[in-house]
C-alpha cells in the first residue's frame, strides 16, 4: 500500500508540474509584464533593508555596512532618553489622531453624496473636479497656504484688515498649525479618497433600494441600513491600513509647513529623522528612530486586523 501511495502522489506531483509548465507557456506575456514590478519591489523595498542592521551598528560611510562596528541597541536606547522623545511621539501621534478623526471620514461621507447623485454628467463632473488636487504637489499647496495665510499681503489677512480685525500670523502660531495640516489633507486628498468608496458602493445590489423604497425606507434610512452596511468592510480595510501609518504624519506637507516659530508643535519623527539622519549626518541613530516608527506601525496593524477578525470582519492578513 505504501508503495501505491508514494507512486500516485509522485504522480500527482509530476501532472502538477505540467500543468503549471503550460500555464506559465500560455501566459508567458502576462508573466513577463510582472518582471517589472518585481524588480521594483527587490531593488527598491527588499534590497534597502539590509541597510536597517545600521541602526544596530556604529555606521561610517569610509567602513561600510559590514565592517562598521556593532553597537546593539545603544541608539534606541539613546532615542528613548533623549527629551525629545516623548515631544515627538505626542506631536506625531496627535497630528495622526486628528487626521484620523477628521480626514478619515471625509472620502467616505462624499462618496456617499456622490453616489446619491443621479445625473450622470453632473456627477462626472465633479468627480473630475475633486480628483484635481491629488496631482498637485505638497510644495504647491503649501505654496498656495503661504499666499493665502502670510501677514505680508495675504488675501485671508487683508479680508481681516478690511472689516477692522486684526492680521494673524497663521504660519507662526503654534495653535493654527495642526488645524492648517487637517484642512490641506482634506482638500488635497478626500476627492482622491473617494474612489475606492465609490468603487464598493457600484457593487451594492439596486434591488435593495428598491424594496427599501416600496416599504417607504427614506434616503436617510436607505444609507444607513442598505449603504453603509455594504461598503462597511472597505471601510474597515482602510482603516487598518490607516492605522499602519500612524506614526507617518507626512514628511513633505509637514517639513514645507515648519518654521522656527511653530516646531514645538510641527516636529514629528520624519522631520526628526530628516534633521538628525541627513543633516547631521547621524546615519545609524537615524536608522534605529525610522525602524521603531516602523515596527510600532506594524503592531498596530496586526492588532488592529486581530481586533477586526475578533468582531466577525474579515481584516486583511
Amino acid at each position: 500500500m505504501k508503495e501505491t501511495k508514494n507512486v500516485i502522489t509522485k504522480e500527482e506531483k509530476r501532472i502538477v508540474r505540467t500543468r503549471m509548465r503550460r500555464q506559465m507557456k500560455r501566459d508567458k506575456w502576462l508573466y513577463f509584464m510582472l518582471i517589472p514590478g518585481v524588480l521594483y519591489y527587490i531593488i527598491f523595498k527588499y534590497g534597502p533593508m539590509f541597510g536597517l542592521s545600521a541602526a544596530f551598528k556604529d555606521y561610517q560611510p569610509f567602513l561600510g555596512f559590514l565592517n562598521s562596528d556593532w553597537v546593539g541597541f545603544k541608539h534606541f536606547i539613546r532615542f528613548f532618553s533623549e527629551s525629545s522623545f516623548w515631544t515627538l511621539l505626542y506631536n506625531t501621534l496627535l497630528l495622526s489622531i486628528l487626521n484620523l478623526v477628521f480626514f478619515f471620514p471625509a472620502p467616505i461621507m462624499l462618496a456617499l453624496l456622490i453616489n446619491e447623485v443621479r445625473v450622470k454628467w453632473f456627477k462626472n463632473t465633479v468627480q473630475s473636479i475633486i480628483y484635481l488636487p491629488h496631482f498637485l504637489s505638497w510644495v504647491v499647496v503649501v505654496g498656495v497656504s503661504y499666499t493665502l495665510f502670510t501677514t505680508e499681503g495675504g488675501l485671508i489677512n487683508e479680508f481681516l484688515k478690511s472689516i477692522g480685525l486684526k492680521e494673524v500670523n497663521f504660519l507662526a502660531s503654534t495653535s493654527m498649525f495642526r488645524p492648517m495640516i487637517i484642512l490641506q489633507n482634506i482638500w488635497k486628498e478626500t476627492g482622491w479618497g473617494t474612489i475606492i468608496f465609490l468603487a464598493a458602493l457600484a457593487g451594492v445590489d439596486v434591488s435593495m433600494y428598491e424594496a427599501a423604497r416600496l416599504d417607504g425606507a427614506s434616503r436617510i434610512k436607505q444609507i444607513w441600513y442598505i449603504t453603509l452596511p455594504a461598503i462597511k468592510p472597505t471601510v474597515i480595510t482602510m482603516l487598518i491600513l490607516r492605522l499602519g501609518n500612524i506614526m507617518e504624519s507626512g514628511f513633505d506637507q509637514i517639513f514645507n509647513m515648519q518654521n522656527a516659530m511653530n516646531r514645538s508643535v510641527s516636529d514629528v519623527f520624519d522631520t526628526y529623522v530628516y534633521r538628525i539622519g541627513l543633516t547631521n549626518g547621524q546615519l545609524s541613530y537615524s536608522t534605529a528612530v525610522g525602524m521603531f516608527k516602523s515596527l510600532v506601525g506594524l503592531i498596530l496593524v496586526i492588532a488592529a486586523d486581530r481586533l477586526a477578525k475578533k468582531l466577525g470582519e474579515e481584516g486583511i492578513l
